[in-house]
């Protein structure tokens, strides 16, 4: 009673199609987590149920065994009444012959009761082997779902973290796609070139300055001359008109 009981409160779940549950669950792999969990319970139970189930049978093996074992010592001991019987009635010994003939139908009668105790039991100890037999069947199969409950759970997490990896990168691509650090690399650059584009410049006016410096300093320098002879012509000329007077 007990193991159809556990067996009949997953039934359902056993011949439910994984895959058509998942898709009418909001969130599948809790629904997984807990069907696992269902199932791990389950077969906790169904397992004691089943080994219950073996110690009972092996009970009702024993008593079987039991008996078929007095109906041969029964029977033994008949056999051995009897040959004791015919070993006085042939010595001439009639009244041990008979007491040992009657311990032969005592012997006989307890032999056919213990042969009637065992083909009674025999129903039952074939139907108790036939149910073990279903029970392991039965909790081999649960197994095997749990086992395959248990690979769609870890499949289901493993594409759920690569899903989530995915959308993650795509996030992050549209961001680069809405802020392209490039375009800012460019104007940096742009911004750096009109610089260096300045300070060039700058270079140029201040080289040019120079040599607008040095070169007022050549035409000063050529104007002292200039002068410089034309005082020396004027003393000689005075010098000159000084002596000639």
């Amino acid at each position: 009673m007990m193991s159809q009981s556990i067996f009949g409160r997953v039934a359902q779940l056993a011949k439910a199609n994984i895959n058509d549950l998942l898709d009418r669950a909001e969130d599948p792999q809790k629904m997984l987590d807990q069907m696992v969990r269902d199932y791990s319970e389950n077969i906790s139970e169904a397992e004691s149920a089943v080994a219950q189930t073996i110690g009972n049978l092996r009970l009702a093996e024993e008593d079987h065994n039991r008996a078929v074992g007095e109906a041969a010592d029964w029977g033994n001991k008949a056999l051995a009444a009897s040959r004791k019987a015919d070993g006085y009635r042939t010595a001439g010994n009639t009244a041990d012959a008979e007491k040992f003939d009657n311990l032969a139908k005592v012997a006989i009668q307890r032999q056919m009761t213990a042969e009637s105790t065992a083909k009674a039991q025999e129903p039952n100890l074939d139907a108790q082997t036939k149910v073990v037999e279903q029970l392991k069947q039965g909790l081999d199969q649960m197994k095997a779902k749990l086992g395959e409950l248990t690979a769609k759970r870890n499949e289901l997490v493993a594409r759920s973290r690569t899903a989530a990896a995915q959308s993650q990168v795509n996030e992050a691509l549209k961001s680069l796609d809405a802020a392209d650090p490039t375009s800012t690399l460019g104007r940096f650059e742009d911004r750096i070139r009109r610089e260096e584009a300045t300070v060039r410049g700058q270079q140029e006016l201040a080289s040019s300055s120079l040599d607008a410096q040095f070169a007022s300093l050549e035409d000063l320098g050529e104007q002292t001359e200039v002068e410089a002879r034309l005082a020396a012509l004027k003393s000689g000329a005075t010098q000159q008109a000084a002596i000639n007077s």
